[in-house]
């Protein structure tokens, strides 16, 4: 059965049917045809994690078909270990914005849900493609409707905002077309990513194709100091738009460096592993003390992700085993968690219209309910132990210390850095006496928006208490890929 193209296709053709079909007169009808497709698309990835063999290092659920017969272009798609668990979580994701818009969203509803389907096929695509075209493809195709989704539900300086993320994340990937051209030479005329990582590079060579990839990953995870767009993106960005941002297209330039930059480069890799290293705890560190002193919520939570992201590429320079696998679960866990961040935010911009810390004040006295959810999540994203934001985070720092000492001990520094900016803000939003009459007179959330924060609270509580299941799979690519940059290194 052709898994990963299901997954990766019935999501676009929902998308497609309601761009198509839809009209704002039918928005009940959209909603419901959206809902379902994203289901749809959720239930055809699960089978990826069901029937996966995690005593396999190898790609599974392979497809190939020739595609560009002239250029050898392949329309070739498989997963292993270290991408297997994003095509559910993407899904999940899906299914999540298409609840939180039910009611929120009520002009150009079909092009709203369209975009999210076909954005949610596009980046399975990105993480499942074998093929260098193939995946520069998806990899790019995603920019269009996270581009459209910011410019035209997104807030006062949306068009500002869309363009400074197109524009950031193009630039950057142009570099890694002309990389991916030039290995397309030097393998004999193949796309193949697989026979890639078996290229003898001089050390050069690798050099300028290390800095081509890290143009276009460095940009999308994003990396300090290339990571001015994201604020700009997420405070103007509607709220499924940041969700997405945030949990699923931020892990994009994660998984390149493993994809990429790591196994097709890897003596780069080693040697500027240190300038790695030291991008990613600037992150860590001064990013966090740029968080503490923010005034929006979202922009709060969106230096949160820089942070958190930093965590994931140090984990990946410090090449051991711990790190490797803490950096991947770090960018599940953070799926979850972001997203829930910037759903709790969206719940009370909804009501209030304003993201201001200050606006805000005893919201726990009117939206109990709420708050207890918003508590979880805000402990999640400090790394409490038992939820998914801790066990990530801890094995990167295990992994750490076992590398150098100064570096677990400095990288350390982000829980209490990440406690001291989440709890700050709850406590001002959230504790304390009712500052105003529009805090005075919400009302607590209602059965749908407890159904979409409920799912998202089951999945932190079920990561951060049994993450076995998610290290079970990665285990065996994981050693695999250390195993080969280690012998490259050689």
């Amino acid at each position: 059965m052709a898994i990963l193209s299901t997954a990766i296709w019935l999501p676009i053709a929902f998308g497609a049917l309601i761009l198509a079909a839809g009209r704002d007169e039918h928005a009940k009808v959209v909603r419901w045809v959206a809902l379902v497709g994203s289901i749809a698309g959720l239930l055809a990835t699960l089978p990826v994690i069901s029937q996966f063999d995690t005593a396999s290092a190898g790609m599974q659920f392979v497809e190939d078909a020739l595609w560009i017969k002239r250029f050898n272009i392949h329309y070739h798609l498989g997963v292993d270990g270290i991408s297997a668990w994003f095509l559910p979580l993407t899904a999940f994701i899906t299914v999540i914005v298409v609840i939180s818009a039910w009611e929120v969203i009520e002009d150009r509803v079909h092009q709203y849900m369209g975009a999210f389907l076909i954005l949610s096929g596009l980046l399975i695509g990105v993480f499942s493609a074998l093929d260098g075209i193939l995946f520069y493809v998806f990899f790019e195709a995603t920019l269009i409707p996270m581009y459209i989704i910011i410019g035209i539900w997104g807030g006062p300086r949306r068009v500002y905002a869309a363009f400074k993320f197109f524009l950031y994340t193009l630039l950057g990937s142009l570099l890694m077309l002309v990389a991916l051209v030039y290995l397309y030479y030097q393998s004999n005329g193949s796309f193949e990513i697989l026979s890639w990582h078996k290229q003898a590079l001089g050390m050069p060579a690798q050099t300028l194709l290390f800095f081509a990839f890290f143009a276009a990953f460095a940009v999308k995870v994003p990396m300090w100091p290339v990571h001015t767009w994201l604020p700009d993106a997420h405070v103007e960005a509607p709220t499924g738009g940041s969700v997405v941002l945030a949990a699923i297209m931020l892990k994009l330039g994660c998984y390149g460096f493993l994809r990429f930059s790591l196994p097709i480069t890897p003596d780069a890799a080693h040697h500027y592993s240190t300038l790695m290293i030291v991008l990613s705890l600037v992150a860590v560190i001064y990013v966090g003390l740029v968080a503490l002193v923010q005034q929006d919520m979202k922009k709060l939570v969106a230096y949160s992700s820089i942070a958190h992201m930093g965590f994931v590429t140090l984990g990946f320079f410090i090449f051991n085993e711990l790190g490797v696998s803490g950096g991947l679960v770090q960018m599940i866990s953070h799926g979850f968690v972001s997203g829930a961040m910037f759903l709790c935010i969206g719940v009370l911009y909804d009501r209030v219209h304003s993201r201001e810390i200050a606006t805000y004040g005893g919201v726990a006295n009117t939206m109990p309910v709420f708050a207890a959810f918003a508590l979880l999540f805000a402990m999640a994203n400090c790394g409490l132990p038992a939820t998914a934001g801790f066990i990530g985070e801890w094995m990167v720092i295990l992994g750490a210390v076992k590398h150098n000492f100064w570096i677990g001990l400095l990288a350390a520094t982000a829980l209490i850095l990440g406690a001291a900016y989440t709890l700050w803000m709850y406590k001002r939003v959230y504790f304390g006496d009712v500052t105003n009459d529009e805090v005075r007179e919400l009302t607590d959330i209602n059965l749908r928006e407890r159904f979409m924060l409920g799912l998202l609270a089951v999945a932190v509580l079920w990561m951060g208490i049994y993450p076995k299941p998610f290290t079970d799979v990665m285990n065996a690519s994981v050693k695999q890929l250390l195993l080969h940059v280690a012998q490259s290194k050689l």
